[in-house]
């Protein structure tokens, strides 16, 4: 890696972590509105969750481009191609949800046209993260990356804490405000980075040749890909139907479904940086290390979500999601990065950013059908699946510690 001693990157990572503070925001603040708006307008849970499928599938297969085109074009350029993307993206879906909530486009005709621009959206969306990962790789050593990629989740998770309970203030005064407010911050976003964001050293030193390529089944990631697929499969699966949850469980409106799973998102991202604050800047482990840690905390989670029946113990699961989480997800990244060369850096971060959206792909589909079985059994469906996961991560973490003995 290029030493990082001159005047122009000591303020980068600052720079940096701000503008994912404003990303997370934007990336999370359509969860708070989504099943309430779907249902406004009389989509199935399926569809909504259909929805997210979509796009998600779109950012898994667009990820791995985005981050070896950073490799090519540079981590800022392909940072304000997302952003910008972001912005024409929100405003687009925005637009057909308000036409279709006014009754101008006909209910399954806006169902199509949210498909196709959510997916127009997050095919430059997905830029953004693999560009800021691979910007923060460039601007650690091996020593500090594990650290750095866990800087990047506590900023994007207070972004995330933002954004929900943000979001769900502004849905009071309409369901769709939170998608306009989102659309103007990341303007702003976009604008701060432009002016201040310098190049990142791999842009001024990077070989002018091809960009590295990597493939999902490379021995040396493959591990992360599985533990993070399935992760976050499970993930997907458990957010997309608790807000079906929070509306049924405790009988409420719309706005007020927005508002309370709003307030719940925000708590569980508070917990995710805490985590990643007061554990994971502290201690240094291995990456499997610290998934083997947060596997137990994230299966209780699940299991408070299966019985619960009252609004604390939503609340409580969510917090305890979001602890686990914020250790899981850097540590998923950090441990993907530290796998490859610093000439993979870009490569492996787009495919290290695909596999959240593989799982937000799978997770949603599977969670809104069993959810229309039984409402529980999303949870109990996830908790069964992150069991094998922790026996793997305990596994592979055995065999990185004998490997280093």
């Amino acid at each position: 890696m290029t030493q990082i001693d001159s005047h122009s990157y000591r303020y980068a990572r600052t720079i940096l972590l701000t503008a994912l503070v404003g990303m997370g925001f934007g990336m999370t603040v359509l969860f708070a509105i989504l099943a309430p708006l779907g249902r406004e307008v009389g989509f199935t849970e399926l569809q909504i969750g259909s929805i997210i499928a979509a796009s998600s599938l779109t950012v898994f297969l667009a990820s791995p481009r985005w981050g070896r085109l950073s490799d090519r074009w540079g981590r800022k350029r392909v940072l304000l191609i997302g952003l910008f993307g972001y912005v024409v993206g929100t405003l687009l879906f925005a637009g057909v949800f308000h036409f279709t909530l006014i009754g101008v486009v006909a209910p399954a005709l806006g169902y199509y046209l949210l498909m196709l621009t959510r997916v127009m959206h997050a095919s430059v969306m997905a830029a953004m993260m693999p560009s800021a990962s691979a910007y923060m790789a460039d601007i650690t050593d091996i020593a500090g990356r594990t650290k750095g990629m866990g800087a990047v989740g506590a900023a994007t998770n207070l972004g995330n804490i933002i954004g929900p309970a943000l979001g769900g203030l502004l849905a009071g005064i309409t369901l769709l405000t939170p998608l306009w407010f989102a659309a103007g911050l990341a303007v702003g976003t976009a604008v701060f980075v432009l002016l201040y964001l310098p190049e990142s050293p791999q842009k001024k030193h990077q070989d002018k040749g091809q960009a590295k390529r990597l493939k999902h089944t490379d021995p040396r990631i493959l591990p992360f890909v599985v533990v993070g697929v399935l992760m976050f499969m499970g993930m997907a699966l458990v957010q997309q139907t608790l807000a079906f949850r929070f509306q049924d469980i405790l009988s409420l409106t719309a706005v007020e479904t927005a508002q309370t799973f709003g307030l719940a998102m925000g708590l569980s991202a508070a917990a995710s940086l805490a985590s990643q604050l007061f554990l994971m800047q502290r201690f240094s482990l291995s990456p499997f290390h610290w998934l083997f840690l947060a596997m137990p905390v994230l299966i209780l989670a699940f299991g408070c979500m299966a019985v619960a029946q009252t609004k604390m113990l939503l609340m409580i699961a969510m917090i305890l999601q979001g602890a686990g989480m914020g250790i899981a997800g850097p540590a998923f990244v950090a441990g993907s990065s530290l796998a490859v060369n610093a000439d993979e850096q870009g490569a492996v971060a787009g495919i290290a950013g695909s596999c959240a959206p593989l799982g937000f792909t799978i997770g949603p589909l599977v969670g809104g059908y069993l959810y229309q079985i039984q409402p529980e059994f999303p949870y109990w469906f996830t908790f069964i699946i992150y069991i094998p996961l922790l026996v793997f991560v305990g596994w592979m973490n055995r065999r990185m510690n004998h490997r280093l003995t």
